[in-house]
């Protein structure tokens, strides 16, 4: 590593050029300071930013990839200030094999690009365009225009949808079926973020099952609000600070139902990046037997 930083930096000062400021030298680092780079545990982030990693598979069990991920992290910074902005949406489609990837896929696309569009102004324009909307209104109008797509595209089909848009310090959610979102800490703690649209979660809120019984329950699939299902969608719309210091989790029920949420926690804890956390859920999964497609976002602010 270290002779990775040396080959990166350079062994010796550079020749300065004509015409530049006495300041504008260049030294090598010595192997004391270029130790402290590499080992250093509390490193001082001037730059709030997003960090992402994305997992998936098909599973042990299944034929076709029904579950659809997307995840977008952007940072722009300077002057005028610095802007974290990242949009994440894991969707798990029903239906069959065709409608099923239709569904999942065009909800994350629809979706997105409702979303970008509404923020392509306060993002990139000069000079910046304050937003008009209100983010849960517009989480809200980007998923019933991805609900009237299946609906017309794909009829019959359906999928789950929890989606993430992270503007600062905040989090607003749009969620309908049983995908879910989890707040992960560093000392182990998970908690979820999204609730079930499912008949298990019903029952279990009515007081008819306990959570032991609704872990058993044989109908835990069904659900009782899916995108595309329904002359109308009623999704859950909220905002919620980011976990800080933790991870924002975003996962199909491929993870969540097969994976103990202590598990989940470690895993998402122990892993050295995002990246190598997704796959070692992902990998937790299928040893756990792989019964249905796999869908994993970990989202980490940082600074």
């Amino acid at each position: 590593m270290v002779q990775f930083f040396r080959k990166l930096l350079g062994n010796k000062p550079h020749p300065q050029k004509e015409g530049t400021s006495d300041r504008a030298t260049t030294a090598p680092l010595s192997d004391h300071q270029i130790q402290s780079i590499i080992y250093n545990q509390s490193p001082r982030y001037e730059t709030q930013q997003l960090v992402a990693g994305t997992g998936q598979s098909v599973g042990k069990q299944s034929e076709h990839n029904e579950d659809s991920l997307l995840a977008i992290t952007t940072t722009v910074s300077g002057g005028s200030g610095n802007i974290p902005f990242g949009l994440y949406i894991v969707a798990d489609g029903m239906g069959g094999h065709q409608f099923g990837e239709v569904a999942s896929n065009a909800a994350i696309r629809m979706m997105a690009g409702h979303i970008l569009r509404a923020f392509h102004s306060y993002l990139f324009n000069l000079p910046t365009t304050p937003m008009q909307e209100p983010l849960q209104e517009i989480m809200e109008a980007a998923i019933k225009d991805a609900h009237r797509y299946v609906q017309r595209e794909a009829p019959g089909s359906g999928t789950t949808v929890t989606a993430a848009l992270v503007l600062g310090q905040q989090v607003t959610v749009a969620h309908v079926g049983d995908s879910r979102a989890y707040a992960v800490y560093p000392d182990g703690r998970i908690s979820p973020v999204t609730r079930d649209h499912s008949l298990v979660k019903r029952l279990e809120e009515l007081g008819h099952l306990s959570p032991d019984e609704a872990a058993t329950f044989p109908h835990r699939n069904v659900l009782i609000r899916a995108l595309g299902q329904g002359d109308t969608l009623e999704a859950d719309i909220f905002t919620v600070p980011f976990p800080q210091p933790g991870y924002l989790l975003l996962c199909s029920d491929g993870l969540w139902g097969v994976v103990a949420e202590q598990d989940i926690s470690r895993a998402t804890v122990e892993s050295p990046n995002l990246h190598r956390a997704c796959q070692n859920l992902v990998e937790a999964a299928n040893v756990a037997g792989g019964p249905d497609n796999i869908s994993v976002i970990l989202i980490q602010l940082i600074g």
